[in-house]
């Protein structure tokens, strides 16, 4: 696929591969109204991949389309970038737009899709300060946000980053919008990897009080006669 150098070419790329039979699934997730293309996810994250070398001025313009996939392509393409060994300034420029144009993310799979390597990749050995902020939030994505971007710290940070990440759950663990607090539970799922006890102890406190879906996720990777003691 050649790549393309600018919004409008990745625009023009997506339009290409419409396809009737998927626009109904994708707007089941969508908001009412919310434009979209309709394309099968893997060709979606395919033509974000051949962009990955996009200037990041173009991938703010992609942002400012109003159908879902040009700005799920968006996100990819910060994803991919992230994924790359780059200058801490480049890496910071990819947090800044993220943040910057929060406003333009409508859906939680564009959180889940960017948020672990575009915010929690600069964030790691770094101040959660603006996690902290996102989490205080009125709109349940940038909340997500906030409780998603950690999922980097498991993977890659410190001991340090990974409690930031459970005391983040902590704060969000009676979240009443499931799109929050089924976060809240993917995170503490994994990262109870790391940090087994600390997993056990936002259990102790909080799952009486956390929505039933949360707590189901969290305790996937626990033994079985642990889940039980969790899950009624």
């Amino acid at each position: 696929m050649p790549s393309p150098t600018t919004a409008d070419e990745v625009v023009r790329a997506l339009g290409d591969l419409r396809s009737p039979e998927e626009l109904a699934k994708v707007r089941a997730r969508l908001a009412p109204g919310e434009e979209a293309f309709g394309l099968r996810m893997r060709d979606l994250f395919a033509t974000a991949k051949a962009a990955t070398a996009l200037p990041l001025d173009e991938v703010d313009r992609l942002l400012d389309h109003p159908a879902y996939e040009p700005r799920m392509a968006a996100l990819c393409i910060l994803d991919f970038k992230a994924r790359r060994r780059i200058a801490d300034d480049d890496r910071r420029a990819l947090f800044d737009l993220y943040l910057g144009r929060h406003d333009r993310i409508t859906t939680w799979d564009m959180v889940d899709r960017s948020a672990p390597r575009v915010v929690g990749g600069w964030l790691a050995g770094r101040s959660t300060a603006p996690l902290d902020d996102l989490a205080g939030s009125d709109d349940p994505l940038r909340r997500r946000t906030a409780i998603t971007a950690p999922l980097q710290f498991v993977a890659a940070g410190s001991d340090e980053d990974v409690a930031a990440g459970f005391a983040l759950a902590d704060r969000l663990a009676d979240d009443p919008d499931p799109v929050v607090h089924k976060a809240v539970g993917i995170f503490l799922k994994h990262a109870g990897t790391r940090d087994p006890d600390a997993l056990r102890r936002v259990l102790h406190d909080r799952a009486s009080s956390m929505a039933r879906p949360a707590v189901r996720l969290a305790v996937e990777k626990l033994p079985a006669e642990e889940r039980s003691r969790f899950v009624r």
